[in-house]
């Protein structure tokens, strides 16, 4: 089955709300879907009551029932680099874990689609200096790459597709997220995809996430590779 990574050039370019995106238009094609979020930062507060935003969103707006504890390998309360936050709460993180975790849920989902944190260098383990891109090189898995449209994300998305590139892992498309649809963006994507012709979406800028998660990306070339690359596996 077809099994992936969602990573970003930075933290807040919407990689949770790609992945939830991409979990619902799946599960829309009647297959057995999860995300998962192997590290998780940042304690929300709101009311008496206390959550993680990103598993919080994922449980909302799935079209099928999730089991909480297969959602997430670790959750930290500072919104801190995942190794930071494992150190103030006296932790560290076991890469081990996460790649049994992801092998188990492989087993009993059609679809993983397991969300990265921050950028591919985030590191998870500071004395090993291990870091998120060794995770996902262990995990022998391919990626969606999101982005922003705006300026500097040329630059940003050039060097983590060229660290992708290194290390042999398969890109399989761009999301390009928060497109207003300046001349400035268009030319942007145009060229990013010049330096690299990848399969891609284009999500526009939406004012809440409740938008984006039902924006469809079926007409796109990211949404028949990702239909293909399922369909062959199959």
């Amino acid at each position: 089955m077809q099994h992936f990574w969602i990573v970003g050039t930075d933290t807040d370019v919407g990689k949770t709300a790609v992945t939830t995106l991409l979990m619902r238009q799946f599960q829309r094609q009647n297959l057995r879907v999860t995300p998962f979020k192997p590290v998780q930062t940042g304690e929300v507060h709101e009311n008496d009551h206390s959550y993680y935003y990103d598993t919080t969103v994922y449980e909302k707006y799935s079209l099928q029932v999730l089991r909480t504890e297969s959602l997430n390998g670790y959750s930290f309360k500072e919104a801190a680099s995942p190794h930071f936050a494992a150190q103030l709460e006296v932790q560290q993180i076991n890469v081990h874990y996460l790649l049994q975790q992801i092998q188990v849920l492989q087993q009993s989902n059609d679809m993983v689609i397991c969300e990265g944190a921050g950028g591919l260098f985030v590191p998870l383990d500071l004395q090993r200096k291990i870091t998120l891109l060794d995770v996902i090189v262990q995990s022998k898995l391919p990626v969606v790459l999101v982005t922003r449209t705006t300026l500097g994300t040329i630059n940003h998305t050039l060097l983590t597709i060229e660290a992708l590139h290194a290390r042999n892992i398969d890109i399989l498309g761009i999301v390009f997220n928060g497109n207003s649809g300046s001349l400035i963006e268009q030319d942007t994507m145009k060229t990013i995809l010049q330096f690299h012709d990848l399969p891609y979406a284009i999500i526009p800028q939406l004012q809440e996430i409740g938008q984006l998660v039902d924006y469809s990306i079926s007409h796109t070339s990211l949404f028949e590779r990702l239909v293909n690359d399922e369909t062959s596996v199959n």
